[in-house]
Protein backbone atom coordinates (compact mmCIF):
# COMPACT_ATOMS: atom_id res chain seq x y z
CA UNK A 1 0.00 0.00 0.00
CA UNK A 2 1.57 3.38 -1.32
CA UNK A 3 0.90 6.57 0.79
CA UNK A 4 -0.76 9.07 -1.09
CA UNK A 5 1.74 12.68 -1.42
CA UNK A 6 0.25 15.97 -2.08
CA UNK A 7 2.71 18.56 -3.03
CA UNK A 8 1.78 22.41 -2.95
CA UNK A 9 3.55 24.18 -5.74
CA UNK A 10 4.78 21.63 -7.56
CA UNK A 11 6.46 23.67 -10.33
CA UNK A 12 8.80 25.51 -7.86
CA UNK A 13 12.25 24.16 -6.93
CA UNK A 14 10.77 22.21 -3.78
CA UNK A 15 8.40 20.44 -5.93
CA UNK A 16 10.18 19.61 -8.66
CA UNK A 17 13.08 18.01 -5.96
CA UNK A 18 10.61 16.19 -4.22
CA UNK A 19 8.83 14.76 -7.06
CA UNK A 20 12.60 13.57 -7.89
CA UNK A 21 13.02 11.80 -4.84
CA UNK A 22 9.52 10.56 -5.35
CA UNK A 23 10.61 8.83 -8.78
CA UNK A 24 13.21 6.94 -6.81
CA UNK A 25 10.38 5.59 -4.23
CA UNK A 26 7.46 4.59 -5.92
CA UNK A 27 6.96 1.26 -4.47
CA UNK A 28 6.42 3.44 -1.24
CA UNK A 29 4.67 6.42 -2.52
CA UNK A 30 2.21 8.09 -5.41
CA UNK A 31 1.55 11.47 -6.07
CA UNK A 32 -2.65 12.13 -5.49
CA UNK A 33 -2.63 16.01 -5.60
CA UNK A 34 -0.16 18.76 -7.62
CA UNK A 35 -0.76 22.25 -7.05
CA UNK A 36 1.11 24.99 -9.00
CA UNK A 37 0.84 29.02 -9.32
CA UNK A 38 1.03 29.69 -12.69
CA UNK A 39 3.64 27.23 -14.59
CA UNK A 40 0.65 25.47 -16.23
CA UNK A 41 3.10 24.24 -19.00
CA UNK A 42 5.33 21.95 -16.48
CA UNK A 43 2.18 21.35 -14.43
CA UNK A 44 0.48 19.66 -17.55
CA UNK A 45 4.17 17.41 -17.44
CA UNK A 46 3.68 16.62 -14.55
CA UNK A 47 0.14 15.64 -14.59
CA UNK A 48 0.90 13.21 -17.49
CA UNK A 49 3.59 11.34 -15.92
CA UNK A 50 2.29 10.99 -11.96
CA UNK A 51 -1.85 11.37 -13.08
CA UNK A 52 -2.58 12.63 -9.88
CA UNK A 53 -6.04 12.40 -8.61
CA UNK A 54 -6.44 16.60 -8.15
CA UNK A 55 -4.70 19.29 -9.96
CA UNK A 56 -4.36 22.75 -9.04
CA UNK A 57 -3.74 25.86 -10.48
CA UNK A 58 -3.92 29.00 -8.71
CA UNK A 59 -3.28 31.75 -11.02
CA UNK A 60 -5.06 30.57 -14.12
CA UNK A 61 -7.39 27.84 -15.47
CA UNK A 62 -7.26 23.88 -14.12
CA UNK A 63 -5.52 20.94 -15.09
CA UNK A 64 -6.43 18.72 -16.98
CA UNK A 65 -7.67 16.17 -13.97
CA UNK A 66 -9.70 17.53 -11.27
CA UNK A 67 -11.15 21.19 -10.76
CA UNK A 68 -9.06 23.10 -8.48
CA UNK A 69 -8.50 26.45 -9.25
CA UNK A 70 -7.85 29.88 -7.50
CA UNK A 71 -6.23 29.62 -3.78
CA UNK A 72 -8.69 27.71 -2.57
CA UNK A 73 -7.32 24.50 -4.44
CA UNK A 74 -4.32 24.72 -1.89
CA UNK A 75 -6.89 23.78 0.51
CA UNK A 76 -8.87 21.50 -1.28
CA UNK A 77 -5.39 19.60 -2.39
CA UNK A 78 -3.91 19.16 1.20
CA UNK A 79 -7.42 17.83 2.16
CA UNK A 80 -7.40 15.39 -0.18
CA UNK A 81 -8.80 11.86 1.35
CA UNK A 82 -6.45 10.18 -0.39
CA UNK A 83 -3.48 12.52 0.83
CA UNK A 84 -1.93 11.49 4.00
CA UNK A 85 1.48 13.73 3.48
CA UNK A 86 1.28 17.21 2.57
CA UNK A 87 4.87 18.69 0.72
CA UNK A 88 4.04 22.60 1.49
CA UNK A 89 6.35 24.29 -0.70
CA UNK A 90 4.75 27.14 -1.67
CA UNK A 91 6.67 30.30 -1.18
CA UNK A 92 5.41 33.06 1.60
CA UNK A 93 2.69 33.72 3.83
CA UNK A 94 0.34 32.13 1.00
CA UNK A 95 1.29 28.67 2.80
CA UNK A 96 -0.59 29.21 5.73
CA UNK A 97 -3.92 28.20 5.35
CA UNK A 98 -3.31 25.15 3.62
CA UNK A 99 -1.12 23.73 6.50
CA UNK A 100 -3.57 24.96 8.96
CA UNK A 101 -6.11 22.85 6.88
CA UNK A 102 -4.37 20.25 6.57
CA UNK A 103 -2.84 19.33 10.28
CA UNK A 104 -6.93 19.95 11.24
CA UNK A 105 -7.42 16.67 9.13
CA UNK A 106 -4.79 14.77 10.45
CA UNK A 107 -2.23 14.85 7.51
CA UNK A 108 1.56 14.99 8.38
CA UNK A 109 3.07 18.45 7.09
CA UNK A 110 6.14 18.05 5.61
CA UNK A 111 7.15 21.75 5.52
CA UNK A 112 9.19 23.49 3.38
CA UNK A 113 7.49 26.67 4.10
CA UNK A 114 9.09 28.19 7.11
CA UNK A 115 6.65 31.42 6.91
CA UNK A 116 3.75 29.12 8.11
CA UNK A 117 5.63 28.59 11.37
CA UNK A 118 7.03 32.27 11.51
CA UNK A 119 3.95 34.13 11.08
CA UNK A 120 1.30 32.15 12.88
CA UNK A 121 3.39 29.58 14.99
CA UNK A 122 1.59 29.32 17.95
CA UNK A 123 -1.39 28.78 15.73
CA UNK A 124 0.15 26.29 13.71
CA UNK A 125 1.59 24.25 16.41
CA UNK A 126 -1.73 24.42 18.54
CA UNK A 127 -4.03 22.80 15.67
CA UNK A 128 -0.92 20.32 15.16
CA UNK A 129 -1.86 19.11 18.29
CA UNK A 130 -5.63 19.71 18.06
CA UNK A 131 -6.20 17.88 14.97
CA UNK A 132 -3.95 15.12 15.10
CA UNK A 133 -1.49 16.33 12.57
CA UNK A 134 2.14 16.49 12.34
CA UNK A 135 4.54 18.84 10.97
CA UNK A 136 8.16 17.82 9.67
CA UNK A 137 10.65 20.07 8.94
CA UNK A 138 11.85 20.12 4.92
CA UNK A 139 14.62 22.86 6.05
CA UNK A 140 17.89 21.37 6.26
CA UNK A 141 18.74 22.98 9.38
CA UNK A 142 16.04 21.83 11.07
CA UNK A 143 15.61 18.35 8.95
CA UNK A 144 19.45 18.04 10.72
CA UNK A 145 18.28 19.01 14.17
CA UNK A 146 15.29 16.39 14.11
CA UNK A 147 17.97 13.73 12.63
CA UNK A 148 20.24 14.47 15.59
CA UNK A 149 17.31 14.24 18.41
CA UNK A 150 14.76 11.89 17.59
CA UNK A 151 14.75 9.36 20.09
CA UNK A 152 15.59 11.47 22.79
CA UNK A 153 13.75 12.29 25.30
CA UNK A 154 12.87 16.55 25.65
CA UNK A 155 14.56 17.50 28.42
CA UNK A 156 18.35 16.17 27.64
CA UNK A 157 18.03 18.98 24.51
CA UNK A 158 19.89 22.01 25.66
CA UNK A 159 21.20 24.30 22.73
CA UNK A 160 20.89 24.43 18.41
CA UNK A 161 23.56 25.64 16.24
CA UNK A 162 21.98 26.47 12.88
CA UNK A 163 24.16 27.65 10.05
CA UNK A 164 23.89 29.72 7.37
CA UNK A 165 26.31 29.97 4.05
CA UNK A 166 26.74 34.14 4.55
CA UNK A 167 25.19 34.01 0.86
CA UNK A 168 27.30 35.85 -1.77
CA UNK A 169 27.85 39.06 -0.26
CA UNK A 170 30.19 37.63 3.09
CA UNK A 171 32.80 39.11 1.99
CA UNK A 172 31.53 42.56 0.77
CA UNK A 173 31.37 45.77 2.87
CA UNK A 174 28.08 47.01 3.90
CA UNK A 175 27.98 50.11 1.90
CA UNK A 176 28.72 47.76 -1.45
CA UNK A 177 26.05 44.97 -0.22
CA UNK A 178 23.82 47.71 0.12
CA UNK A 179 23.79 48.54 -3.78
CA UNK A 180 23.88 45.26 -4.85
CA UNK A 181 22.25 44.16 -8.10
CA UNK A 182 19.42 41.60 -9.02
CA UNK A 183 22.17 39.52 -10.54
CA UNK A 184 24.67 39.32 -7.91
CA UNK A 185 21.93 38.79 -4.67
CA UNK A 186 20.89 35.55 -6.91
CA UNK A 187 24.37 34.38 -7.13
CA UNK A 188 24.30 32.08 -4.04
CA UNK A 189 27.95 30.16 -3.59
CA UNK A 190 26.19 26.76 -2.37
CA UNK A 191 22.54 26.14 -2.76
CA UNK A 192 20.27 26.42 -5.96
CA UNK A 193 17.04 28.08 -4.56
CA UNK A 194 14.03 29.96 -5.95
CA UNK A 195 14.46 33.81 -5.97
CA UNK A 196 12.94 34.32 -2.89
CA UNK A 197 14.77 32.40 -0.69
CA UNK A 198 18.02 32.80 -2.26
CA UNK A 199 17.77 36.86 -1.34
CA UNK A 200 16.58 35.87 1.77
CA UNK A 201 20.03 33.85 2.11
CA UNK A 202 21.82 37.59 1.24
CA UNK A 203 20.40 38.96 3.52
CA UNK A 204 20.08 36.35 6.44
CA UNK A 205 16.70 37.03 6.53
CA UNK A 206 16.31 33.47 5.81
CA UNK A 207 18.61 32.31 9.05
CA UNK A 208 16.03 34.91 10.99
CA UNK A 209 13.00 32.90 9.92
CA UNK A 210 14.57 29.42 10.68
CA UNK A 211 15.15 30.41 14.27
CA UNK A 212 11.56 31.35 14.68
CA UNK A 213 10.40 27.96 12.89
CA UNK A 214 13.23 25.86 15.66
CA UNK A 215 11.61 28.06 18.17
CA UNK A 216 8.13 26.73 17.50
CA UNK A 217 8.92 23.56 15.98
CA UNK A 218 11.46 22.00 18.90
CA UNK A 219 10.40 23.96 21.99
CA UNK A 220 13.82 25.46 22.90
CA UNK A 221 13.78 29.55 23.95
CA UNK A 222 15.13 31.85 21.67
CA UNK A 223 18.09 32.50 23.63
CA UNK A 224 18.61 28.83 22.95
CA UNK A 225 18.41 28.83 19.19
CA UNK A 226 22.25 30.37 17.60
CA UNK A 227 23.50 30.79 14.26
CA UNK A 228 26.45 30.60 12.53
CA UNK A 229 27.98 31.37 9.42
CA UNK A 230 29.46 28.49 7.81
CA UNK A 231 30.15 29.17 3.94
CA UNK A 232 30.76 25.25 3.09
CA UNK A 233 27.12 24.50 4.07
CA UNK A 234 28.30 20.93 4.64
CA UNK A 235 27.09 20.95 8.21
CA UNK A 236 23.42 21.49 8.10
CA UNK A 237 23.05 22.12 12.42
CA UNK A 238 24.43 21.34 15.54
CA UNK A 239 22.69 20.16 18.43
CA UNK A 240 23.69 20.17 21.95
CA UNK A 241 22.59 18.52 25.02
CA UNK A 242 22.38 18.97 28.54
CA UNK A 243 25.44 17.26 29.11
CA UNK A 244 27.30 19.57 26.70
CA UNK A 245 28.22 17.22 24.18
CA UNK A 246 27.45 17.96 20.74
CA UNK A 247 25.42 16.00 17.35
CA UNK A 248 25.94 17.61 13.83
CA UNK A 249 24.21 16.17 10.69
CA UNK A 250 26.64 16.70 7.47
CA UNK A 251 25.92 16.01 4.05
CA UNK A 252 26.41 18.17 0.86
CA UNK A 253 24.30 20.58 -0.05
CA UNK A 254 21.01 18.93 -0.97
CA UNK A 255 17.52 19.62 -0.68
CA UNK A 256 16.14 15.69 -1.48
CA UNK A 257 18.01 14.30 1.64
CA UNK A 258 15.86 16.69 3.93
CA UNK A 259 13.03 15.52 1.15
CA UNK A 260 13.24 12.42 2.04
CA UNK A 261 13.60 12.12 5.51
CA UNK A 262 10.43 14.35 5.80
CA UNK A 263 8.37 11.83 4.00
CA UNK A 264 9.64 8.93 5.81
CA UNK A 265 10.58 10.04 9.45
CA UNK A 266 11.20 8.30 11.49
CA UNK A 267 12.54 5.90 9.26
CA UNK A 268 15.25 5.89 6.96
CA UNK A 269 14.67 4.02 3.56
CA UNK A 270 17.37 3.62 0.70
CA UNK A 271 18.52 6.34 -1.79
CA UNK A 272 21.32 6.16 -4.33
CA UNK A 273 20.08 9.49 -5.73
CA UNK A 274 21.27 11.43 -3.31
CA UNK A 275 25.24 12.19 -3.19
CA UNK A 276 27.23 10.28 -0.92
CA UNK A 277 29.02 12.21 1.82
CA UNK A 278 33.15 12.10 1.19
CA UNK A 279 34.64 14.12 4.08
CA UNK A 280 38.15 14.48 1.64
CA UNK A 281 36.01 16.10 -0.91
CA UNK A 282 34.70 18.69 1.57
CA UNK A 283 37.63 19.82 2.59
CA UNK A 284 38.13 22.20 5.11
CA UNK A 285 35.38 23.61 7.29
CA UNK A 286 34.89 27.27 8.64
CA UNK A 287 32.73 29.19 11.01
CA UNK A 288 32.14 32.52 11.87
CA UNK A 289 29.95 34.74 14.14
CA UNK A 290 27.03 36.59 12.18
CA UNK A 291 27.71 40.30 11.11
CA UNK A 292 25.60 42.16 12.46
CA UNK A 293 26.47 45.50 10.72
CA UNK A 294 26.55 43.21 7.58
CA UNK A 295 23.57 41.53 7.91
CA UNK A 296 21.09 44.44 9.65
CA UNK A 297 17.56 42.54 8.85
CA UNK A 298 19.01 39.58 10.72
CA UNK A 299 18.99 41.54 13.89
CA UNK A 300 15.66 42.76 13.11
CA UNK A 301 14.21 39.57 12.77
CA UNK A 302 15.39 38.13 16.11
CA UNK A 303 14.20 41.67 17.80
CA UNK A 304 10.94 40.73 16.37
CA UNK A 305 10.93 37.46 17.98
CA UNK A 306 11.69 38.32 21.07
CA UNK A 307 8.88 41.09 21.21
CA UNK A 308 6.37 38.04 20.29
CA UNK A 309 3.06 37.96 19.11
CA UNK A 310 2.21 39.72 15.47
CA UNK A 311 5.78 41.32 15.61
CA UNK A 312 6.90 38.13 13.57
CA UNK A 313 3.96 38.42 11.59
CA UNK A 314 4.83 41.73 10.51
CA UNK A 315 8.63 40.86 9.88
CA UNK A 316 7.83 38.43 7.39
CA UNK A 317 5.60 40.23 5.34
CA UNK A 318 7.64 43.89 5.41
CA UNK A 319 10.52 41.29 4.10
CA UNK A 320 8.05 40.14 1.22
CA UNK A 321 6.97 42.92 0.14
CA UNK A 322 10.23 44.59 0.25
CA UNK A 323 12.08 41.23 -1.95
CA UNK A 324 9.09 41.43 -4.38
CA UNK A 325 9.80 45.18 -4.89
CA UNK A 326 13.60 44.58 -5.24
CA UNK A 327 13.27 41.79 -7.55
CA UNK A 328 11.16 43.85 -9.69
CA UNK A 329 14.00 46.51 -9.67
CA UNK A 330 11.35 48.97 -7.59
CA UNK A 331 14.10 49.66 -4.73
CA UNK A 332 17.78 49.38 -3.78
CA UNK A 333 18.91 45.78 -2.10
CA UNK A 334 19.64 48.42 0.96
CA UNK A 335 16.27 49.12 1.33
CA UNK A 336 15.13 45.76 2.03
CA UNK A 337 16.24 46.03 5.44
CA UNK A 338 15.05 49.56 5.60
CA UNK A 339 11.54 48.69 4.80
CA UNK A 340 11.52 45.99 7.23
CA UNK A 341 12.82 48.28 10.56
CA UNK A 342 10.35 50.96 9.53
CA UNK A 343 7.55 48.93 9.90
CA UNK A 344 8.47 46.86 12.78
CA UNK A 345 8.73 50.67 14.69
CA UNK A 346 5.17 50.91 13.69
CA UNK A 347 3.56 47.81 14.04
CA UNK A 348 1.82 47.43 17.27
CA UNK A 349 1.81 43.77 18.50
CA UNK A 350 -1.12 41.67 19.33
CA UNK A 351 -2.03 38.08 20.09
CA UNK A 352 -1.03 35.98 17.08
CA UNK A 353 -3.30 33.33 18.71
CA UNK A 354 -6.29 33.24 16.31
CA UNK A 355 -5.98 33.32 12.06
CA UNK A 356 -8.28 36.49 11.77
CA UNK A 357 -5.70 38.36 14.12
CA UNK A 358 -2.78 37.01 11.95
CA UNK A 359 -4.16 37.91 8.79
CA UNK A 360 -4.83 41.79 9.79
CA UNK A 361 -1.46 42.25 10.72
CA UNK A 362 -0.38 40.78 7.83
CA UNK A 363 -2.18 42.63 5.56
CA UNK A 364 -1.35 45.83 7.85
CA UNK A 365 2.50 45.62 7.65
CA UNK A 366 2.39 44.48 3.94
CA UNK A 367 -0.22 47.72 2.97
CA UNK A 368 3.13 49.89 5.28
CA UNK A 369 5.74 48.12 3.62
CA UNK A 370 4.42 49.51 -0.02
CA UNK A 371 4.22 52.73 1.47
CA UNK A 372 7.51 52.95 2.96
CA UNK A 373 9.77 50.92 0.87
CA UNK A 374 9.64 53.65 -1.80
CA UNK A 375 9.50 56.92 -0.43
Amino acid sequence: MTVGVAILGSTGSIGCSALQVLARQRDRFRVAALTAYSNVDLLERQVAEWKPEYVGLVNGGKGERGKGKGTACLVEAATHPDVQIVVNAIVGAAGLEATLAALKAGKRVALANKETLVMAGELVTRTAREGGGEIVPIDSEHSAVLQCITGRRPGELARLILTASGGPFRTWTPERVAGATVDEALRHPTWKMGKKITVDSATLVNKALEVIEAHFLFGLPYESVDVVVHPQSVVHAFVEFVDRSVLAQVGFPTMELPILYALTHPDRVPDAGVRRFDPVAAGTLTFEPVDGALYPAYGLGRAAAAVGGTAATAFNAANEVAVTLFLEGKIRFGRIADTIARVLEAHHATDAGSLAAVLAADADARRLAREVACS
